[in-house]
């Protein structure tokens, strides 16, 4: 991956994903489902429905571009299977790498990293019980604002999960001397660390 760190091709980065698909009955590339999905989300797709309507738009451009032969547009179902056998976390660590090989001072160093958890849009749905309480998905997310990427990135449902445990989990796959973490207050009640009391100054 060492090699790929500094080139402007995405493609390359989406080439070394293992294909999770079974050969048998595949008509589309792993390659151009992934380019497709990734810049019709860019242009505002939300659902399997909005990427198949804007790969109708744009299958000739993609065709001419990646010199293939596509006389019809991937469908909804064609994107839901292809994000249903896919490794996603390995395709946002090569989507991170990619991110961060773009950045033109490659030895900028950054000393602050923020959360932002959200909501996403249409996630929500009610719990079994009594309390008829909602359930989301959400997503958090570590920025880097000296470099303007995020460097690190989950999500979770509601129901099963706190933010509060994401952000733990994204904190622990990091180097983290010298860095200042800055979260919501949520993050401080209860404890977010198990550790004895310290005078050393906290912030959040």
């Amino acid at each position: 991956m060492a090699a790929l760190s500094n080139s402007p091709d995405l493609s390359a980065f989406l080439q070394a994903l293992p294909e999770g698909r079974h050969r048998r009955g595949v008509r589309y590339s792993q390659l151009l489902l992934l380019l497709i999905a990734i810049l019709g989300i860019l242009n505002g797709c939300r659902s399997a429905r909005d990427l198949e309507r804007f790969a109708k738009r744009h299958h000739q451009a993609f065709a001419a571009a990646l010199d293939l032969e596509l006389p019809k547009a991937p469908c909804d179902s064609t994107f839901l299977y292809l994000f249903e056998r896919m490794d996603l976390g390995q395709l946002f660590r090569l989507l991170r790498e990619w991110m961060l090989g773009q950045i033109a001072d490659q030895n900028k160093d950054f000393d602050q990293l923020i959360c932002d958890g959200k909501t996403l849009r249409g996630t929500a749905a009610q719990l079994d019980g009594a309390d008829g309480a909602t359930r989301f998905v959400t997503q958090v997310t570590l920025y880097a604002r000296e470099l303007g990427v995020a460097i690190a990135q989950t999500s979770f449902d509601t129901g099963d999960f706190h933010e509060r445990a994401a952000l733990k989990a994204l904190l622990g796959t990091l180097e983290l001397d010298g860095l200042l973490i800055q979260a919501d207050a949520l993050h401080t009640s209860p404890a977010f660390f198990n550790s004895p009391p310290s005078r050393a100054p906290t912030c959040c």
